[in-house]
């Protein structure tokens, strides 16, 4: 009697059903077949949007190739577009865009992967919690306000004084990267020797290997300090602004993998005797290896396809340095060269001068292309260890 007043309750005849009829399951699938649709619209827009990209790009470069051909385009280097007989060597400019990228990545790399270091093992939670923010303001600065720092600032005191500058910030960066290198190197060299000999030892190495770093430095910055830079417009300001550029990437994403790495394997390094550096060396590091590869290859990507501080402040000389890797001299770009020439080429649609910055955009754009891709793989590998 008692289940039967409780089965017929009037709360429990008021509550819905378990089983949904025909027409609520068709509507439930129709609510979410337009859900799924409308975000499959969404994405397929933005990857329609790529191949747009591409198709057009493609479109007005392809008629360069079929005029003056591949060889000239990638193996010369004299640029002369507005000549009577006009030149396409592009050579040069691909020279002059690897050299400043591979600038920006020796000022990004180290030092943002030292930063994400610090950030993740060293500072405590309430100092990481007010240094990331302030290293990830950098990426909200315009590009223009960098380039107008390097061209009225940075440049000028290159030119007057670049020599004991770059002597000054060669004992700033890299004395402490190398008492870090000392420290560790030491550390690891170490736990060679018995327990009794392992502190002394750890001591002599790391002074033996301070005093070499320091004559080393001493030697270098001496003959840096007699440099004389003709012209603060070249390689080296654009390097040193597009490291700083990327910097905000490299130590974000590296940051982030090296807190993926997760707690439970710096703990058990530390339950077996590891210290704090071969932590960091041997166990913190490989096991984040993918992810701080891929930090930068996007670093990397950010300083290739800027535009802005390379056409202000590297010279746009379409020339090879001599020799090679001088950061000293003027460099020009892809990114400067279709920036600057666009407007010039604009009245002479149809023409070979017009098509040619339309083919740097296409080498720039695949490169660009196949490092996303790349970084994509790394991450995706990463995960796949993980997981595994």
């Amino acid at each position: 009697m008692m289940d039967a007043d409780i089965a017929a309750s009037p709360k429990q005849r008021n509550m819905p059903p378990l089983l949904l009829s025909d027409a609520a399951r068709r509507r439930q699938r129709l609510v979410a077949a337009v859900g799924n649709s409308f975000l499959l619209a969404v994405t397929s827009l933005s990857t329609l949007a790529v191949f747009f990209i591409f198709y057009f790009i493609a479109r007005d470069a392809l008629p360069f190739f079929r005029i003056e051909g591949f060889r000239e385009f990638f193996t010369s280097a004299r640029w002369y577009p507005s000549a009577e007989q006009p030149e396409f060597g592009a050579f040069a400019i691909f020279a002059g865009s690897g050299l400043v990228t591979l600038g920006a990545a020796i000022v990004a790399v180290p030092m943002g992967v030292a930063a994400a270091v610090c950030l993740s093992d060293v500072l405590p939670f309430w100092a990481r919690q007010i240094v990331k923010p302030v290293i990830e303001l950098l990426a909200a600065i315009p590009s223009v306000a960098y380039g107008f720092f390097a061209l009225v600032v940075l440049a000028p005191l290159l030119q007057r004084s670049g020599g004991p500058i770059l002597s000054a910030a060669l004992w700033i960066v890299v004395a402490p990267l190398a008492a870090i290198a000392a420290i560790v190197v030491a550390d690891l060299a170490a736990e060679r020797f018995p327990n009794r000999a392992r502190r002394p030892a750890r001591w002599l190495i790391m002074c033996a290997l301070g005093a070499g770093a320091f004559g080393a430095l001493a030697v270098a910055g001496r003959a840096i300090a007699g440099l004389k830079i003709s012209s603060g417009t070249n390689a080296l300001n654009v390097s040193i602004i597009l490291g700083i550029m990327a910097l905000p990437t490299v130590v974000s994403v590296s940051e982030d993998a090296l807190q993926a790495v997760g707690r439970e394997l710096r703990e058990g390094s530390y339950a077996l005797g590891a210290t704090r550096a071969e932590t960091i060396v041997r166990t913190v590091l490989p096991a984040a290896g993918s992810g701080i590869l891929a930090a930068i290859i996007l670093g990397i990507m950010r300083a290739i396809g800027e535009t802005m501080v390379v056409w202000m402040a590297s010279g746009n000389a379409a020339q090879i340095p001599s020799p090679w890797f001088n950061y000293l001299e003027p460099v020009r770009t892809l990114t400067a060269t279709i920036a600057g020439d666009m407007g010039e080429a604009d009245h002479v649609t149809g023409s070979a001068r017009y098509h040619v910055l339309f083919a740097m955009a296409l080498s720039l754009l695949l490169f660009s292309f196949l490092c996303n891709m790349t970084s994509e793989w790394i991450v995706r590998r990463a995960r796949r260890k993980a997981g595994a």
